[in-house]
């Protein structure tokens, strides 16, 4: 096994200039507990780095569906439950600490319950609950992970421990930043976990601090004004340093609306920086790209650019962004599933299910509680809405698209069917319009049941042969007074 450097407390103090004079921080080394934290608090990127791409994941919320049940009182109360325990901050922070130092937890506390009894689902509405966020400091010791390939809990998590108390597997949940290595110890983590989202670019973490540096230095000596004042003879040197200093505190107090005259010989001149610019800006674009390699971030994230315009158009640069959160979206599954079905036992408990028996008696009558929670429960279903969105004008065009699609799908369709299966169609067509929520608000609720009994006075006539395709626009316009006929001959509702 390879030998590494370890950059901890006993050659690095706790402040970021301990951090930046070091000169045993060299490409390779891994930062310990202390220097993670260090590099959080104070590097101007540690929290960017750590937490930014969590929030930027978290920014959307989940688009719910729940078929088992009444969907709209069902996502009501689990919302309302959700933000009342603040899951998305628990979830933010137990995800950043684990980027941080490459492992973390989350534990579910309850007073009168021993940390060794699994979790009381059945009685979680009734309890006083709350979530601690833990490091790999408050756990070390009992994540290490199994490094023996012969046994079941080879590199798993078979449990957590904090101050010597150890808790049952439902109580907690463990996140690592990265999956384990075989026999490659975290420092960081205290063990042979996930590592730390500083390790691999712990060294341009460095050269950023030295950037800034040079920006400080930069900025001192941009004001600098340097007078090049024509020398005169030995003999009136008294005289002419006194006019030079006067001179000189003349051009110091002088600004703009000012008149500030010289000699003819005199010039004033500042430094000249120009060919700065181009050799330390490219020095500092290739510090942020490594730095975000290092997590395979996009270096965009970084650099401080805006989104908002890169996300309507699609460019390349917001595709991979998009990308990269999508995989951080996906790693997060398991966190997700942990906490919703907390969640839901506290958000659909008993009581709630007695005010939707007395609201929805003849669905619910002789249901019992446990059928009607995993129904619920079996039928919940999230997705994560696309972080890309696009511009009003090509959303107009693909509803124009898909409106011209359905109506012409529709007339072909409905002369060849008898009556239940013209209502079936309506019923389509209905559904595809309430499902353009953007651009019609109201729903729209037909009888279907009465469309399908109705008899009409005469026979729709057949359609003509298509000038075009069904889903041109040119056709679907000629096409609009005949729809809009046989829609009239439909009854009326009473």
């Amino acid at each position: 096994m390879s030998k590494t450097s370890v950059i901890g407390p006993a050659n690095l103090g706790t402040s970021l200039q301990s951090f930046i004079c070091t000169d045993e921080l060299q490409p390779g080394a891994q930062p310990s507990y202390e220097m993670c934290k260090v590099i959080f608090e104070y590097h101007p990127l540690g929290a960017k780095i750590a937490r930014f791409p969590i929030k930027l994941a978290l920014s959307q919320a989940r688009e719910i569906s729940i078929t088992g049940g009444p969907e709209q009182d069902l996502k009501e109360a689990f919302e309302k439950e959700w933000k009342a325990l603040e899951v998305k901050k628990h979830i933010l922070n137990v995800k950043t600490m684990s980027r941080v130092y490459g492992i973390s937890s989350v534990c579910l506390m309850a007073n009168g319950i021993d940390p060794m009894e699994p979790l009381p689902y059945d009685r979680l509405a009734e309890l006083a609950i709350s979530f601690n966020i833990l490091d790999a400091l408050n756990t070390a010791g009992s994540l290490v992970l199994n490094q023996d390939p012969n046994s079941v809990d080879f590199q798993k998590v078979d449990g957590i421990a904090i101050a010597g108390t150890a808790y049952h597997r439902s109580r907690a949940h463990v996140v690592m930043h990265g999956d384990p290595i075989y026999i490659s110890y975290t420092p960081s983590a205290y063990g042979f976990t996930g590592r730390s989202v500083y390790q691999p670019c712990l060294y341009p973490l460095k050269s950023f601090i030295s950037s800034m540096v040079t920006d400080d230095m930069v900025v001192k000596k941009a004001g600098l004004l340097v007078v090049m004042m024509q020398t005169v003879s030995s003999a009136v040197d008294w005289i002419a340093e006194k006019f030079g200093s006067i001179k000189r505190n003349l051009l110091k107090e002088a600004e703009t609306e000012n008149v500030l005259q010289v000699g003819e010989k005199d010039k004033v001149e500042t430094l000249n920086m120009q060919n700065l610019d181009g050799a330390f800006g490219n020095s500092r674009r290739n510090i942020l790209e490594n730095i975000a390699s290092g997590d395979d971030m996009p270096a965009v994230m970084l650099n401080n650019e805006t989104f908002a315009h890169a996300f309507s158009t699609g460019s390349e640069d917001a595709k991979y962004v998009a990308h990269y959160i999508d995989d951080k979206r996906e790693e997060m599954e398991s966190l997700f599933a942990w906490f919703d079905l907390i969640v839901m036992h506290r958000a659909w408990n008993k009581q709630f299910y007695k005010s939707l028996q007395a609201k929805f008696p003849e669905q619910y009558g002789g249901v019992d509680y446990t059928t009607f929670f995993y129904e619920a429960k079996n039928s919940f279903k999230t997705k994560w809405p696309n972080l890309l969105t696009e511009p009003d004008s090509e959303k107009a065009k693909k509803h124009d698209f898909l409106m011209r699609s359905t109506l012409a799908a529709a007339e072909v369709i409905m002369p060849a069917c008898d009556q239940p299966n013209k209502a079936t169609v309506v019923e389509w067509v209905q559904s595809v319009i309430n499902e353009q929520k953007e651009f019609f608000p109201a729903e729209l609720h037909l009888e279907i049941a009465d469309i399908a009994t109705y008899e009409p006075p005469t026979q729709m006539t057949e359609p003509g042969e298509p000038k075009a395709t069904p889903y041109s626009h040119a056709d679907s316009s000629d096409r609009w007074p005949h729809v809009v006929a046989e829609i009239r001959k439909l009854p009326a509702r009473p």
